[in-house]
């Protein structure tokens, strides 16, 4: 498929703000017209920004973008004597304000990648840490080099399994010998999501759970991160290792202190999602847990302002929490608790309209004060509107019996006897 691109204004220099140095139209990447950096020619003979004319080939594009050329073949050959022009022309004007380009590094290449995958199986055969160490390394290396490198090591198909496996056999024999070999590998599998089958298994096992467990109390933040986001991609990926997490001791009230002590959204948002999943789960002793610690009061305050993926997520807990007694009894004793609910519909999404809907509706089931309440806060008229506007059968249905629950305790209006709610006066 091709795309069209439009041609912007030649980036210039201003060193002295006298004099405007132009550069070389050749020494400009014809898609960006910025400063080649890594000038590489294509079959067609025109040279491009090798990140630039990566990004085009992967759109699914087949054709030179100057030429509309079809291309004989995808290789790209490194134009050095260009690239060499263009470092001296940097060197000699650098009163211009201008920097020298750095000389590329030759990219990975993809049995370069199995080579050191293939070391990392045989270290973790031999559990020979040092080994592997240095092989993790190399792909570390590799892949913050360039988002081309990162995308040739995830490419390469057992990648995650080898890395998770590795993680698995050192968490297993010990954390404290092989922290610095787990820490590596939490780094490197950030990269590789959606985790495959068999990585899933492994990082799901009873050993590494533990040990990513732990890592969660690490004083290192970036360490906590990697982490907590394996975890959550892990439980995003299959929600029966909630099970296996919920048994590790202490772990309901690390994700807690993630919430009531907030660091930062990438700790947050899959602290949210670990939880939702685990209170998602047939086990009461998790939830109670969870809603003892004062959780519900907790997401009430934080989504009266907050980020729209904080916000689904919260919501997400607490209609799950609802599906309990003692978690509708909690809500109904917060006073944000209803405001909060009817102020989120058609407020921030599709999903938290849904999850803000299900919410009231649990809360609202033969409970009048509850009823009364909703009605105080304009429940009715959004409800009314969200019907009319459209949405999901399964928020339709909820809505529509919260409007026929609603609809008694409106004084001066009649009752609804059917679902044609367009005829109703509304009192907004």
């Amino acid at each position: 498929m091709v795309f069209s691109w439009r041609k912007k204004k030649p980036r210039s220099f201003n060193g002295d703000k006298k004099k405007e140095l132009e550069i070389p139209r050749h020494f400009l990447c014809p898609i960006t017209l910025d400063l080649l950096k890594d000038p590489v020619t294509l079959s067609s003979g025109i040279t491009y920004d090798r990140e630039s004319i990566e990004k085009w080939l992967d759109d699914g594009n087949f054709t030179c973008p100057v030429s509309n050329q079809v291309l004989r073949s995808f290789d790209q050959i490194p134009n050095h004597s260009l690239r060499k022009m263009i470092q001296d022309w940097c060197v000699e004007n650098r009163s211009y304000g201008v920097e020298r380009i750095p000389t590329p590094r030759i990219p990975v290449r993809s049995a370069e990648v199995s080579e050191v995958l293939f070391s990392i199986m045989d270290s973790t055969r031999q559990l020979d840490r040092c080994a592997c160490l240095d092989s993790l390394h190399k792909l570390k290396k590799w892949g913050l080099e360039s988002e081309r490198n990162k995308r040739c090591i995830v490419a390469n198909a057992a990648a995650s399994g080898a890395i998770a496996a590795a993680f698995d056999a050192f968490a297993g024999e010990s954390i404290d010998k092989n922290i610095n070999v787990l820490e590596e590998i939490l780094f490197v599998i950030n990269w590789m999501f959606p985790l495959t089958e068999q990585a899933q298994r492994y990082i799901g096992s009873q050993a590494s759970l533990y040990c990513i467990a732990l890592f969660l109390k690490s004083k290192d933040l970036s360490l906590k991160q990697n982490a907590i986001t394996v975890l959550a991609e892990l439980l995003s990926c299959n929600q029966k290792y909630a099970q296996e997490l919920t048994t590790i001791d202490g772990i309901n009230k690390t994700l807690f202190h993630f919430i009531n002590n907030p660091i930062c959204p990438s700790i947050t948002k899959p602290s949210l999602t670990l939880i939702y999943h685990m209170v998602s789960l047939s086990n009461e002793n998790t939830t109670t847990e969870f809603i003892n610690m004062g959780l519900i009061p907790l997401l009430l305050e934080i989504m009266i302002d907050s980020q729209k993926a904080i916000c689904e997520k919260a919501l997400a807990i607490i209609d799950q929490l609802c599906e309990t007694e003692q978690g509708r009894g909690f809500a109904y004793d917060d006073a944000l608790a209803m405001p909060v609910l009817v102020k989120k519909i058609l407020r921030v999404s599709e999903l938290a309209t849904e999850y803000s809907v299900s919410a009231i509706w649990k809360l609202s089931k033969g409970d009048e004060k509850a009823l009364m309440e909703a009605l105080q806060f304009g429940a009715f008229q959004k409800l009314l509107l969200l019907i009319q506007v459209g949405c999901n059968d399964k928020t339709k249905e909820k809505a529509t019996e919260l409007l026929k629950l609603l609809n008694p305790y409106r004084p001066g209006l009649e009752c609804i006897d059917s679902l044609d709610f367009k005829n109703i006066k509304r009192s907004f």
